[in-house]
């Protein structure tokens, strides 16, 4: 049995705030199941991030989906209009709702929007033509859509309200037999949007700050990932430079460290990044970031966290209240496996961040720990959008400044500053500090190269 919905969403969406479309299409996922016990998970949505597996024809498996899924349920946003990709699934479904009209006589409106965010002037005419918001949905999901909802209160009574009313109606075009579209590829669709010559923007655009905390490796035999500098593993530590920024917990290596890696993902993203290390200095860093209207990220090696010199300004840090700050705490390839040795290093991080380790779960953490190198990038960019979320809260709940022109300096709005383009900076030089976390290998340990998110 084809499944009850094919989920389309656009990517930037998803990046900006996963935790709440993750959220929404497990939701409609549970109400279907519901409403339709015999059903089983398998038939109720498809959504690609969680079919498509290594080595799959990706554009082949979205194509048969678009055709034979029973509905379509579209995350309308602005995001969604200025997706190329997007634009395909949606004219392709309706198509096929067109086609199955004139093969039939019989309409089914198998197609059904969910007003995900308040939708930008000049759609095309084939797409305000259906029906996206009704009377009884309500005044705030009709202005600012079901992700305002979601914000507002993640299982309050207005959100699961909106979702039941969708699952009802994607069960009711469900039950009504629409006519697959024969032989469709996608990649050969004309989509009527995104409109001629539109753009998309980059998600959100700022300055994020880097902070990093990690071991070094004295003079060895070695070089580092980018050959310039001395490089050492210690057994469960990742592999390290002379400097913080060379810490590489992941390989084999793809770029030459971690850091660079966050780099690199952060100005793919739209925004600016600028680095430091952690030092005593780093809670007037954070405050004055914020005042700047800038996000912050730790980026922490749970080998270093319980050393000095990080150890005392990661705990003062524990002790305040940075809510624009994020922290990663990633899980090198080298860590021991479970047991004892594995259970102090993590024994070990939890001691330095006990306020934050008990907040790690929450629906929006900022707080990610035991981080992958498959994670690491979606983490990394998540923890960027909720805490440049939170930012634009105190902005929109302060008395002070102008919210509108705060929110430019962002690019967001009217009267908006486009960001320039910037090259991922220099390695800045190392603050003093009373002595380095060292790594040292054993002599039976042969150097190795660096490695990188």
């Amino acid at each position: 049995m084809e499944p009850l919905f094919f989920f389309s969403y656009a990517r930037r969406d998803q990046l900006a705030g996963s935790t709440f479309v993750d959220q929404f299409f497990s939701d409609l996922k549970d109400e279907l199941a519901r409403l339709e016990p015999a059903v089983g998970p398998a038939g109720l949505g498809y959504r690609d991030t969680e079919r498509l597996r290594v080595g799959d024809d990706w554009e082949r498996q979205l194509s048969d989906n678009v055709a034979s899924c029973r509905t379509l349920v579209a995350l309308y946003s602005p995001a969604y209009f200025a997706s190329p990709y997007c634009g395909k699934e949606w004219t392709a479904f309706d198509e096929r709702m067109c086609r199955h009209q004139e093969l039939t006589g019989r309409s089914v409106p198998a197609l059904i929007p969910v007003l995900w965010e308040p939708l930008p002037e000049g759609l095309p005419s084939r797409v305000l033509r259906i029906q996206y918001v009704q009377r009884d949905m309500g005044e705030a999901y009709a202005a600012g859509g079901l992700r305002s909802l979601l914000r507002a209160d993640p299982y309050g009574p207005e959100y699961l309200r909106i979702v039941r009313k969708i699952a009802e109606r994607v069960r009711e075009a469900a039950g009504q037999f629409l006519g697959e579209l024969p032989k469709l590829e996608l990649g050969a669709v004309q989509g009527c949007f995104p409109l001629s010559g539109e753009q998309p923007s980059p998600v959100r655009p700022g300055m994020v700050r880097l902070f990093v905390a990690a071991g070094r490796a004295r003079e060895s035999g070695g070089s580092s990932p980018d050959g310039t500098e001395p490089a050492a593993r210690v057994p469960g530590g990742g592999w390290y430079g002379s400097q913080p920024w060379d810490w590489a917990p992941y390989h084999p290596p793809s770029v030459p460290s971690l850091v660079v890696g966050a780099q690199r993902a952060i100005t793919r993203a739209g925004h600016i990044t600028t680095l430091d290390e952690i030092g005593p200095g780093l809670a007037v860093d954070l405050d004055r970031a914020r005042e700047n209207n800038q996000v912050s990220v730790l980026l922490v090696d749970p080998w270093a966290a319980r050393q000095e010199p990080y150890r005392e300004a990661l705990r003062e840090f524990d002790d305040q209240n940075h809510p624009v700050t994020g922290v990663l705490v990633p899980a090198g390839t080298g860590d021991p496996p479970d047991g004892p040795a594995r259970d102090r290093l993590w024994g070990g991080v939890r001691a330095v961040f006990p306020r934050n380790w008990l907040h790690r779960s929450g629906p929006e953490p900022l707080f990610r720990v035991r981080v992958t190198r498959e994670r690491f990038e979606s983490e990394l960019l998540r923890t960027v959008t909720v805490a440049q979320n939170r930012l634009l809260d105190e902005v929109d709940e302060g008395e002070d400044g102008d919210p509108e022109a705060i929110r430019a300096s962002f690019g967001l709005g009217p009267g908006a500053r486009a960001l320039p383009g910037l090259a991922i900076p220099a390695r800045p030089a190392p603050r003093a500090h009373p002595g380095p976390v060292t790594a040292t290998p054993p002599d039976d340990e042969a150097p190795s190269r660096g490695d990188s998110a």
